[in-house]
């Protein structure tokens, strides 16, 4: 079995991306494979798990490490692709919109977010995918775009601790900005523009490097693992950029040699540690072991890099 035979023996979520990402597959193939997301395999399941109040765990965001929360379970339906328009999505939305509030932060409902820069971006995305921007993701943006720091990026750290930028809040924001503007097509131009400097706040230092020795920031930035949640790492990074420019930028190419590094001998890429914490159930391979996940995503990553996926091997694209 070849690379992308392998890849398309999986869930629906693998399926439908690697026709659409690797294979060119016509829309009506594509929309017909996502379409199974909400209604088998790890889409259904997560749908399944909500209670009546909206609450998957529990929990808004998830308390001491728990990943069971609503935060991650829409975040994780998000990178499944599932579709936003099905039925049985569309009643978990509405559950969550209606019955979920931030308890900590004055009970404000779900989709307008609360103070911190990664989770708001989060939140901004997830409003942006699923259909509920509003007047909740009007005041994220006027938040955000008040707490980008002078280097171009931001951090979940109040400023009398840091006035550095984080990686991982960095990219969780311009995720949300992105996903703004590609779902409002007339969004105000210094959306975009504090967007570019987050970007470039990353392309400064190779999307992994310290600007003043080079050496890579943090070792986890070269751990690639499914689902990221709030985290960093270079393959997530990528995933960004190859959706948020049709070239890539020069300056992305160490990066993308540190992918390619870590694919095994038979053109697979292995599952990293899996971020802690308390989970439904897994949706990647235990670490070490091939990842369906991070092979589709450095495919597709490199794809995009090269213009072609010649470089992918034993992959048949075409």
């Amino acid at each position: 079995m070849d690379v992308t035979e392998w890849l398309l023996d999986s869930d629906p979520a693998i399926r439908w991306q690697v026709m659409h990402d690797l294979l060119d597959a016509p829309p009506s193939e594509t929309a017909g494979e996502r379409a199974h997301v909400a209604t088998e395999g790890w889409g259904a399941r997560l749908l399944a798990l909500q209670p009546d109040d909206g609450r998957w765990g529990g929990d808004e965001y998830g308390v001491a490490g728990d990943r069971r929360s609503v935060t991650w379970t829409l975040h994780l339906l998000r990178r499944l692709g599932i579709d936003p328009d099905a039925p049985s999505t569309r009643a978990a939305i509405a559950r969550v919109r209606d019955g979920v509030v931030w308890r900590e932060w004055g009970d404000l409902p779900y989709f307008h977010g609360e103070v911190e820069e990664c989770v708001n971006g989060g939140v901004l995305a997830l409003a942006a995918y699923f259909g509920e921007l509003g007047d909740g993701s009007d005041r994220i943006i006027e938040r955000l775009l008040q707490e980008q720091l002078a280097d171009g990026g931001w951090n979940c750290d109040p400023i009398e601790e840091s006035v550095r930028s984080s990686f991982d809040s960095t990219l969780c924001v311009i995720e949300g900005l992105l996903a703004y503007e590609r779902a409002v097509p007339d969004a105000p131009p210094e959306i975009a523009a504090s967007r570019r400097l987050g970007e470039e706040y990353l392309l400064e230092r190779a999307l992994f490097r310290r600007r003043s020795t080079g050496e890579i920031v943090l070792p986890r930035y070269a751990d690639l693992k499914f689902p990221p949640y709030w985290t960093y790492d270079v393959l997530r990074a990528l995933d960004y950029f190859r959706t948020a420019h049709e070239r890539p930028d020069p300056r992305v190419a160490d990066a993308v040699e540190l992918v390619i590094a870590q694919r095994a001998d038979d053109g697979r890429w292995l599952a990293g540690t899996p971020w802690r914490g308390e989970v439904f159930f897994a949706v990647d391979a235990p670490a070490g072991e091939p990842s369906r996940w991070n092979t589709l995503r450095a495919l597709r990553v490199l794809r995009w890099f090269d213009g072609s996926a010649n470089r992918a091997a034993n992959t048949n694209p075409a």
